[in-house]
């Protein structure tokens, strides 16, 4: 069960994550798909430590391997995290958010959590940054369904699998966006998507 899991503290998994990754958008990012994680933890009434962790350790290893492979990201990863020793629930959670090299498929809850938030954070981040405030706090969920629309628009961002996972979440898109936007906007300036102030001509 999962109360009977050794978890690490949040503060130990993130000196893992500093360890190995120092670029800020990167460290945005992991901070991000942490404060999803959280949320749909409180949601469906799961471990929200666990499901943390795995948001905040999804791309630890990103920065140093950057090759989604075999022997790159998240598979080098997962076997520091084993060394490291953490939890297999942990550790299969992060190889399966990269099934189409791992060959783990989501399956838990908490895998296909991982799968729906990941990438979507990093859309909101892209309509964040073309309002005139580049402030997270001004973004709507219809506006982020406009944006997700245009094809053109963050075109990297794989839409169809986030819709897939959303589904096998048994949510909608409307409120998946809702969920993580709102997560996202509690920790905004950690995220550098606060409010500016407005600098005088």
């Amino acid at each position: 069960m999962v109360e009977e899991l050794r978890l690490p503290t949040r503060d130990e998994a993130w000196c893992l994550v500093t360890e190995f990754t120092t670029q800020p958008h990167l460290l945005r990012h992991m901070r991000a798909v942490e404060a999803a994680m959280r949320a749909y933890a409180r949601r469906f009434g799961e471990n929200e430590d666990l499901w943390g962790l795995v948001g905040l350790l999804h791309d630890f290893d990103y920065e140093r391997h950057p090759n989604i492979s075999t022997e790159g990201h998240p598979v080098v990863g997962a076997r520091i995290l084993r060394e490291r020793g953490y939890p297999e629930i942990v550790v299969r959670a992060i190889l399966a958010h990269a099934s189409e090299v791992t060959g783990i498929e989501p399956e838990t809850l908490l895998e296909k959590t991982l799968v729906a938030v990941d990438e979507l954070t990093g859309f909101l981040v892209a309509v964040a940054l073309v309002r005139p405030t580049k402030s997270i706090l001004d973004v709507e969920v219809s506006s982020v369904k406009k944006k997700w629309k245009a094809k053109e628009f963050a075109a990297a961002v794989n839409r169809q699998e986030i819709e897939r996972a959303v589904a096998a979440l048994g949510v909608s898109l409307d409120e998946h966006i809702r969920i993580v936007l709102d997560a996202m906007k509690e920790i905004a300036e950690e995220l550098g998507l606060e409010r500016k102030p407005v600098e005088a001509a």
